[in-house]
Parts: C-alpha cells; structure tokens; sequence
C-alpha cells in the first residue's frame, strides 16, 4: 500500500495531465466550453430559486441557498464515484499498453470534480450574498470540510473502480446505490427534521456531517461540529488507506480482466 501511495506521488505528473484531459474532455465541442463550469451551477441555483420560491413553498428561509449549499458538494460525491467506476474500463487500452499506478485514473476523476466544485463556489458566494445571507470567519473551517470529504470520495472511487472491472454490473447498481444515499442524506431537508428517535441511524452515514458542516460554514455562518468532523475525518482517512490496499491487491489482474 505504502508503495503504491510512493508510486502515484511519482507518477504525479500523470495524474496532473489526466485531470488536465478529464476537465477538457467534459465540455469539448461545446460553443461555451469551460464556461459551463459555472454555468451549470448558475442555471441550477435559478431554477431552485424559481421552483421553491414560487411553486413549492417550503418551511426553510432561503430555501433555495439552503439546497444549492448542500446540493454542490453533493455532486462532487456523486459524479466522482459514478465516472470513476468506469474510470479502468474506458481507459482498458492505456492500462494495456503501458505500466503506470491505476490509481492515477479514479482518482484523476476525484481530482477533476474537485476543481469543478470549487469553480462551482465562483456562483454560490455572490449568490449568498446576494440572498442577504452574511459569510463569517467560519469559512477558513472550508479547508478542513472539503479534506475531509475528499479522504471519503478518494476511498469510494478507489473501490468501485476496480470492482466494476471484476463485475461490470456495479456501474449500474453505483447509480441506484447513490440515488438512495441521496435521499437518506439531508440535503433536501435539515438534520433537525429527522425524528430524534432515528436521527442517530442517520448520524451512521459519513455524508451526513459533511453536510451539515458545509451548511454550517456558507447558510448559518457558525463553526462545523469539530467532533464529529473529526471522527468523519479519522474514518475517510482509515476508509481511503483500506481502499488503497484492496485497490493494490485487486489490480493486479486488471489488465487482464478488461
């Protein structure tokens, strides 16, 4: 595992280009090209403004900004894991040709959604602003949450990329999977709507403090839970350093199994 973790630092330049190729990939032969980076957070932000100000009134101020602050670090997790399961499929004749450390391919994903989700802050801090919603000293917390969150995403993406190669159905029980992990996350609803009696089941899902921590930082200007982002962290660390040993010992036979 050490060796491996050693082998992508070597191989770092790779990972720089691939993420270089991932992030001009996504918008190539498009008029507006990088542009939709902020775009599309822009278009969803004016959509949830329209949807849940006018049409569907719900019991939150600032429903919208409340959506859209938990909505975005959402997709980082979501579009990660799911391009990353078919991050070794879709690269088989590059895992052919040349020895280079897979792990550069998930995570070249990881790496590319990262930079989408920061582009994505250019939309939401105007955006807050914008709403009246005040920004504090919390936000230099942003750093810790997001480390956080990538130590998780890193692990996941590690994972369901080699599994779908062994088992190619897994590309598409990730997409269920997520969409289940979604809605037993509170995104669409604050934490304190859970029942207090289940609230602790939900507290179990890794997702659940990093969204709440996020919320803290950009809607209600306070400082993140330090605890349980602690503990979060200390699990997406152990979670991250598991995924690379299974990753390192199912790789192996990858390039044949493609």
């Amino acid at each position: 595992m050490w060796q491996q973790i050693a082998e992508i630092y070597l191989y770092r330049e790779m990972l720089r280009n691939l993420v270089a190729r991932e992030l001009r990939a996504r918008y190539k032969g498009s008029v507006l090209g990088f542009l939709w980076t902020f775009f599309n957070p822009l278009f969803m932000l004016v959509v949830y403004s329209a949807v849940f100000s006018h049409v569907m009134r719900v019991q939150v101020e600032n429903y919208a900004m409340f959506l859209f602050v938990a909505l975005l670090p959402w997709n980082y997790l979501a579009q990660s894991v799911q391009q990353a399961a078919a991050s070794l499929v879709q690269n088989a004749g590059l895992v052919k040709k040349i020895y280079f450390p897979r792990a550069v391919l998930p995570l070249s994903v990881v790496l590319a959604n990262l930079f989408n989700y920061l582009f994505g802050l250019g939309i939401l801090i105007p955006a807050l602003l914008a709403f009246k919603i005040r920004l504090t000293p919390a936000l230099l917390a942003f750093p810790a949450v997001l480390f956080v969150q990538t130590l998780l995403v890193a692990a996941l993406a590690l994972l369901v990329a080699v599994g779908n190669v062994y088992f190619r159905d897994l590309e598409h029980i990730v997409g269920i999977a997520l969409m289940a992990w979604f809605f037993l996350t509170p995104v669409l609803y604050p934490l304190e709507a859970i029942p207090a009696e289940v609230r602790g089941y939900f507290l179990l899902n890794p997702m659940t403090p990093i969204v709440d921590a996020y919320r803290a930082l950009f809607f209600y200007g306070a400082w993140p839970d330090w605890g349980q982002l602690w503990r979060t962290g200390l699990g997406g660390l152990a979670a991250l350093l598991l995924a690379l040993a299974g990753f390192t010992r199912w790789q192996r036979a990858v390039a044949e199994e493609i």
